[in-house]
């Protein structure tokens, strides 16, 4: 990290996520969100197959919406799953949510991407800020999802999004979820999901009760589960970044480094 080389995408401005390929480090995933002040052309999921030397845009919706999650099967990584939202910011208010928000799920590692948005067991429309989280157990994925209605929540599908189920309406997950709205697989046991919010919340029975993880600082958005070991992982929140080797029962310090 102490020397860096620009790899393009300029123009996206806000990029909700990135996924590398496991076992193909040139070959990287980007979901970016656009400039969130007015319409812009430079949305959707890109792909890079030369390390970020070039981009293709392998999925986009429209001016107005962009792709704010992204999410790799991990045993099956031309499986992937995108969401896209329609939000507009401007300096009094946040709009979140219209018909251009959604799901996407590519089998084809992103040449081809088909809309399940409408999946049996999904809310109707509108929708608007979604988070995605793929599974270890083939065919589990995960949904947080933004609603105008009471189905708001977490979602979890067993069939690579199919057809879901609504497992916890529990509103301590989707403080404002346009703010929040982040989910995240457990790397080695398929009933554990965490969620970043307010609180740092942690399932271990498939999602249907949740627990409060205590992080020092409020207001979480980032976590890091390492692969092979998940007791070992890295936080983010409004403090900083904070470490643990316990599955977050203690954590490091979060003033241990500067934070801007």
């Amino acid at each position: 990290g102490r020397t860096w080389t620009h790899a393009g995408l300029r123009a996206t401005k806000f990029i909700g996520r990135i996924c590398i390929h496991p076992s193909n480090p040139d070959l990287v995933y980007v979901a970016a969100l656009g400039d969130i002040f007015g319409p812009s052309e430079e949305r959707g999921v890109y792909r890079s197959r030369d390390g970020g030397k070039s981009w293709e845009k392998v999925l986009y919706r429209n001016a107005d919406t962009g792709a704010v999650d992204l999410s790799m099967d991990p045993s099956n990584p031309r499986i992937l799953f995108a969401t896209f939202w329609e939000t507009r910011r401007n300096f009094w208010n946040i709009s979140s949510g219209g018909p251009g928000s959604g799901l996407f799920r590519s089998t084809d590692g992103g040449d081809t991407w088909q809309e399940i948005s409408r999946a049996p067991g999904l809310p109707d429309a509108p929708l608007g800020k979604l988070g995605i989280a793929v599974s270890p157990k083939p065919g589990r994925v995960w949904a947080l999802i933004e609603t105008t209605s009471e189905k708001t929540g977490l979602y979890r599908s067993e069939d690579y999004g199919a057809r879901w189920t609504l497992v916890s309406s529990n509103r301590d997950l989707m403080h404002r979820p346009w703010y929040y709205t982040h989910v995240f697989a457990d790397t080695c046991d398929a009933d554990t999901v965490y969620i970043a919010n307010l609180q740092m919340w942690k399932s271990t029975d498939g999602g249907s009760n949740f627990t409060e993880i205590m992080t020092p600082h409020g207001d979480n958005h980032a976590l890091w589960i390492d692969p092979v070991n998940p007791n070992r992982m890295v936080q983010g929140n409004d403090g900083g970044a904070c470490v643990s080797f316990n599955g977050g029962t203690t954590w490091s310090s979060i003033y241990n480094q500067p934070t801007a």
